[in-house]
């Protein structure tokens, strides 16, 4: 009878992973059949997350299994190992990681994990603030704010992330109130209404060049007393917080809610909530003001009422975009709990 090869047998001994042998008819049982994992990524709003990174994690230290989601939010692994227990992570750059249970996929089994409600990352760096200097952790927040853009275009200055931010004193409110009134893209959008209101000939300003700069410097002056008075000078008189207070979580609905009712209520400097009369006298002020310089067939108390109407529809269109449109970003918030900046 030849001689077995020790080497060989050697060999055979150190693969751990290689289809085991049936006793009897010494054949080799089939592999079982891989499975796939997918899923779809959105964020709270239920919009898909693209570009998130999706890494498998078994119980084996080694290369990780990576995918990436589509503009559609969606990932697939293929060729998973079933038998074999893993986790799922989700990482994206403006967002909380994700992990999902630890599970074991059955032999050809198509997993499908729910990943909805993303919620937005909360980075922390410290910043030593002592207790009298609420002012400097103000200072700080409104800078950040001052950095806020919708779609990276649109001043997005008076929405705030963290729910107790420290108060602005009056200089903090008039620097926001400037700030937004003299951003560029305050001046675009005003050129943008004023050809509108040229289309629809109303105000009944003249037609061409002239009537176009009267209707730019109407418009402009609109804005200037809305955010001027609504933003500074009534939070100043009155004490109360100019700005948005974003929710981020719960139903559409409660979302919707929150941010329509801000129209009507405000925090105070003192943290508590108050009827907005800083608001809604900023809109009835910009459109009592505004009768000095709209034309005179336009110039009456209707006029005055409708163009309250339309201030405060436009920041009720403002708060949902700021609820549901605009996001935040890293280093967006700065917190007073624990004096760090988020």
């Amino acid at each position: 009878m030849a001689q077995e090869n020790p080497a060989a047998q050697s060999t055979e001994s150190e693969r751990p992973l290689a289809p085991l042998q049936n006793e009897r008819s010494g054949s080799r049982t089939p592999h079982l059949q891989s499975g796939t994992i997918l899923g779809t990524v959105t964020d709270t709003s239920d919009n898909p997350v693209a570009g998130a990174t999706v890494g498998l994690h078994g119980t084996e230290p080694g290369d990780v299994p990576m995918a990436m989601t589509n503009d559609a939010g969606v990932f697939e692994i293929h060729d998973v190992e079933p038998g074999v227990h893993f986790q799922v992570t989700i990482s994206v750059t403006g967002f909380a990681n994700w992990k999902s249970p630890v599970f074991v996929l059955e032999p050809g089994q198509r997993k499908v994990l729910d990943v909805n409600k993303l919620r937005i990352e909360e980075v922390h760096t410290t910043l030593t603030v002592t207790p009298e200097s609420s002012d400097e952790l103000a200072v700080q927040q409104v800078k950040i704010e001052e950095k806020q853009r919708g779609f990276g275009i649109i001043p997005n200055f008076f929405e705030v992330y963290d729910p107790n931010p420290a108060p602005l004193n009056a200089k903090l409110k008039l620097d926001l109130a400037f700030r937004a009134i003299s951003d560029p893209f305050t001046a675009v959008g005003v050129a943008v209404l004023a050809g509108a209101g040229q289309a629809a000939r109303h105000p009944a300003y003249v037609q061409g060049a002239k009537g176009y700069g009267e209707r730019f410097g109407a418009i402009y002056a609109n804005q200037f007393t809305t955010i001027m008075i609504g933003g500074a000078l009534l939070p100043s008189l009155l004490h109360q917080d100019p700005r948005y207070f974003y929710q981020g979580s719960g139903t559409k609905k409660s979302r919707a809610l929150h941010a329509l009712s801000s129209l009507l209520i405000a925090k105070g400097d003192n943290g508590r909530a108050e009827p907005n009369f800083s608001s809604l006298g900023g809109d009835l002020a910009s459109a009592a003001i505004s009768n000095l310089y709209y034309p005179k067939p336009n110039q009456d108390a209707r006029a005055v009422l409708e163009n309250f109407a339309i201030n405060t529809a436009v920041h009720a269109g403002v708060r949902i975009l700021q609820e549901f449109v605009f996001r935040p970003t890293k280093g967006t918030v700065v917190s007073q709990e624990g004096m760090q900046i988020k």
